[in-house]
């Protein structure tokens, strides 16, 4: 099989050396192996020029089965590998990928069973130039140098606690048990507890007290197993409040930033997989009423 390779490639190429090139050997590797060919058939398959080669009658006859043969193995492979399945990965923090994406996941493998679907989750933002991930879902304004965004989500945060929270510790917010989390990256606005006290009129060392934690998936759990009150996206605990497990204690709401979808200038057409997942994520932000759809 080996000298027949090189057979082919020789014959089809007219030349040893770009022979060589194509299989990642040596031109002297090629004429070896022809040689040992030809010999077993004891018949010349080249006639051997300064600059190229040419096949002899014998050899034409050979190349036109081999060839054949080749082509008839490569078209079998392919059937029994069947066809590849597409890739996408999507980068997003581990708090919107717990919250907001895992739960829908199973909507779209059961739309996409074609498509593998892999989910990087990092607070730090990935290179998607260097082609770390095909798509980010990225927590700002909107505007990343070098890349296409599209708006999913917008988002407002408030205090939210556990159903029975109020009838134990009152209205005083100074009294609240509150729950902190640390955010991984500096904000253009303040989403702290320092800020929804300066909205209500208090100093914001009135509300600096209470347990921290560094992931906001965390302070999520922390707040519904009835630690206290937290300061939390309405978005990524919408499933919560709708349980029943977390209610807004107070207002007012703060207004976040919004979730936009980031594609790398590359994808700026959009490979048909990646357009998919895009598409997708548009649709389960914003989903049709129910009178609307078909």
């Amino acid at each position: 099989m080996v000298s027949l390779r090189a057979f082919e490639a020789a014959a089809r190429l007219r030349s040893f050396k770009a022979a060589a090139g194509e299989l990642a050997v040596t031109a002297t590797a090629v004429s070896h192996r022809i040689r040992v060919l030809e010999e077993y058939l004891e018949r010349p398959l080249f006639l051997r020029k300064v600059r190229a080669v040419e096949l002899t009658p014998d050899g034409a006859t050979l190349f036109a089965a081999v060839r054949s043969g080749f082509q008839t193995i490569s078209v079998a492979i392919e059937h029994v590998r069947g066809p590849r399945r597409a890739s996408v990965t999507l980068s997003t923090t581990p708090a919107f990928a717990t919250k907001w994406l895992v739960p829908r996941l199973a909507s779209f493998q059961a739309k996409h069973p074609d498509i593998d679907l892999h989910v990087h989750a990092s607070n730090t933002p990935v290179d998607l130039e260097a082609g770390t991930a095909d798509l980010a879902i990225r927590y700002g304004h909107g505007c990343y140098k070098g890349a296409r965004t599209t708006l999913l989500l917008e988002d407002r945060f408030a205090p939210v606690a556990g159903p029975g929270f109020l009838t134990a510790s009152g209205q005083d917010a100074s009294q609240w048990p509150l729950i902190h989390f640390d955010w991984h990256r500096p904000l253009p606005v303040d989403l702290t507890w320092a800020a929804w006290a300066r909205e209500t009129g208090r100093e914001p060392s009135a509300l600096a007290a209470g347990i921290r934690y560094s992931e906001e998936s965390h302070a999520i759990q922390a707040a519904v197993s009835g630690q206290g009150v937290a300061l939390l996206s309405l978005l990524l605990v919408e499933e919560e409040l709708r349980l029943g497990l977390l209610r807004i204690v107070a207002g007012p709401t703060l207004k976040g930033m919004s979730y936009h979808i980031v594609k790398p200038d590359r994808h700026s057409v959009g490979s048909g997989a990646v357009s998919i997942v895009e598409d997708w994520l548009l649709r389960e932000a914003r989903p049709e009423p129910p009178n609307e759809r078909k």
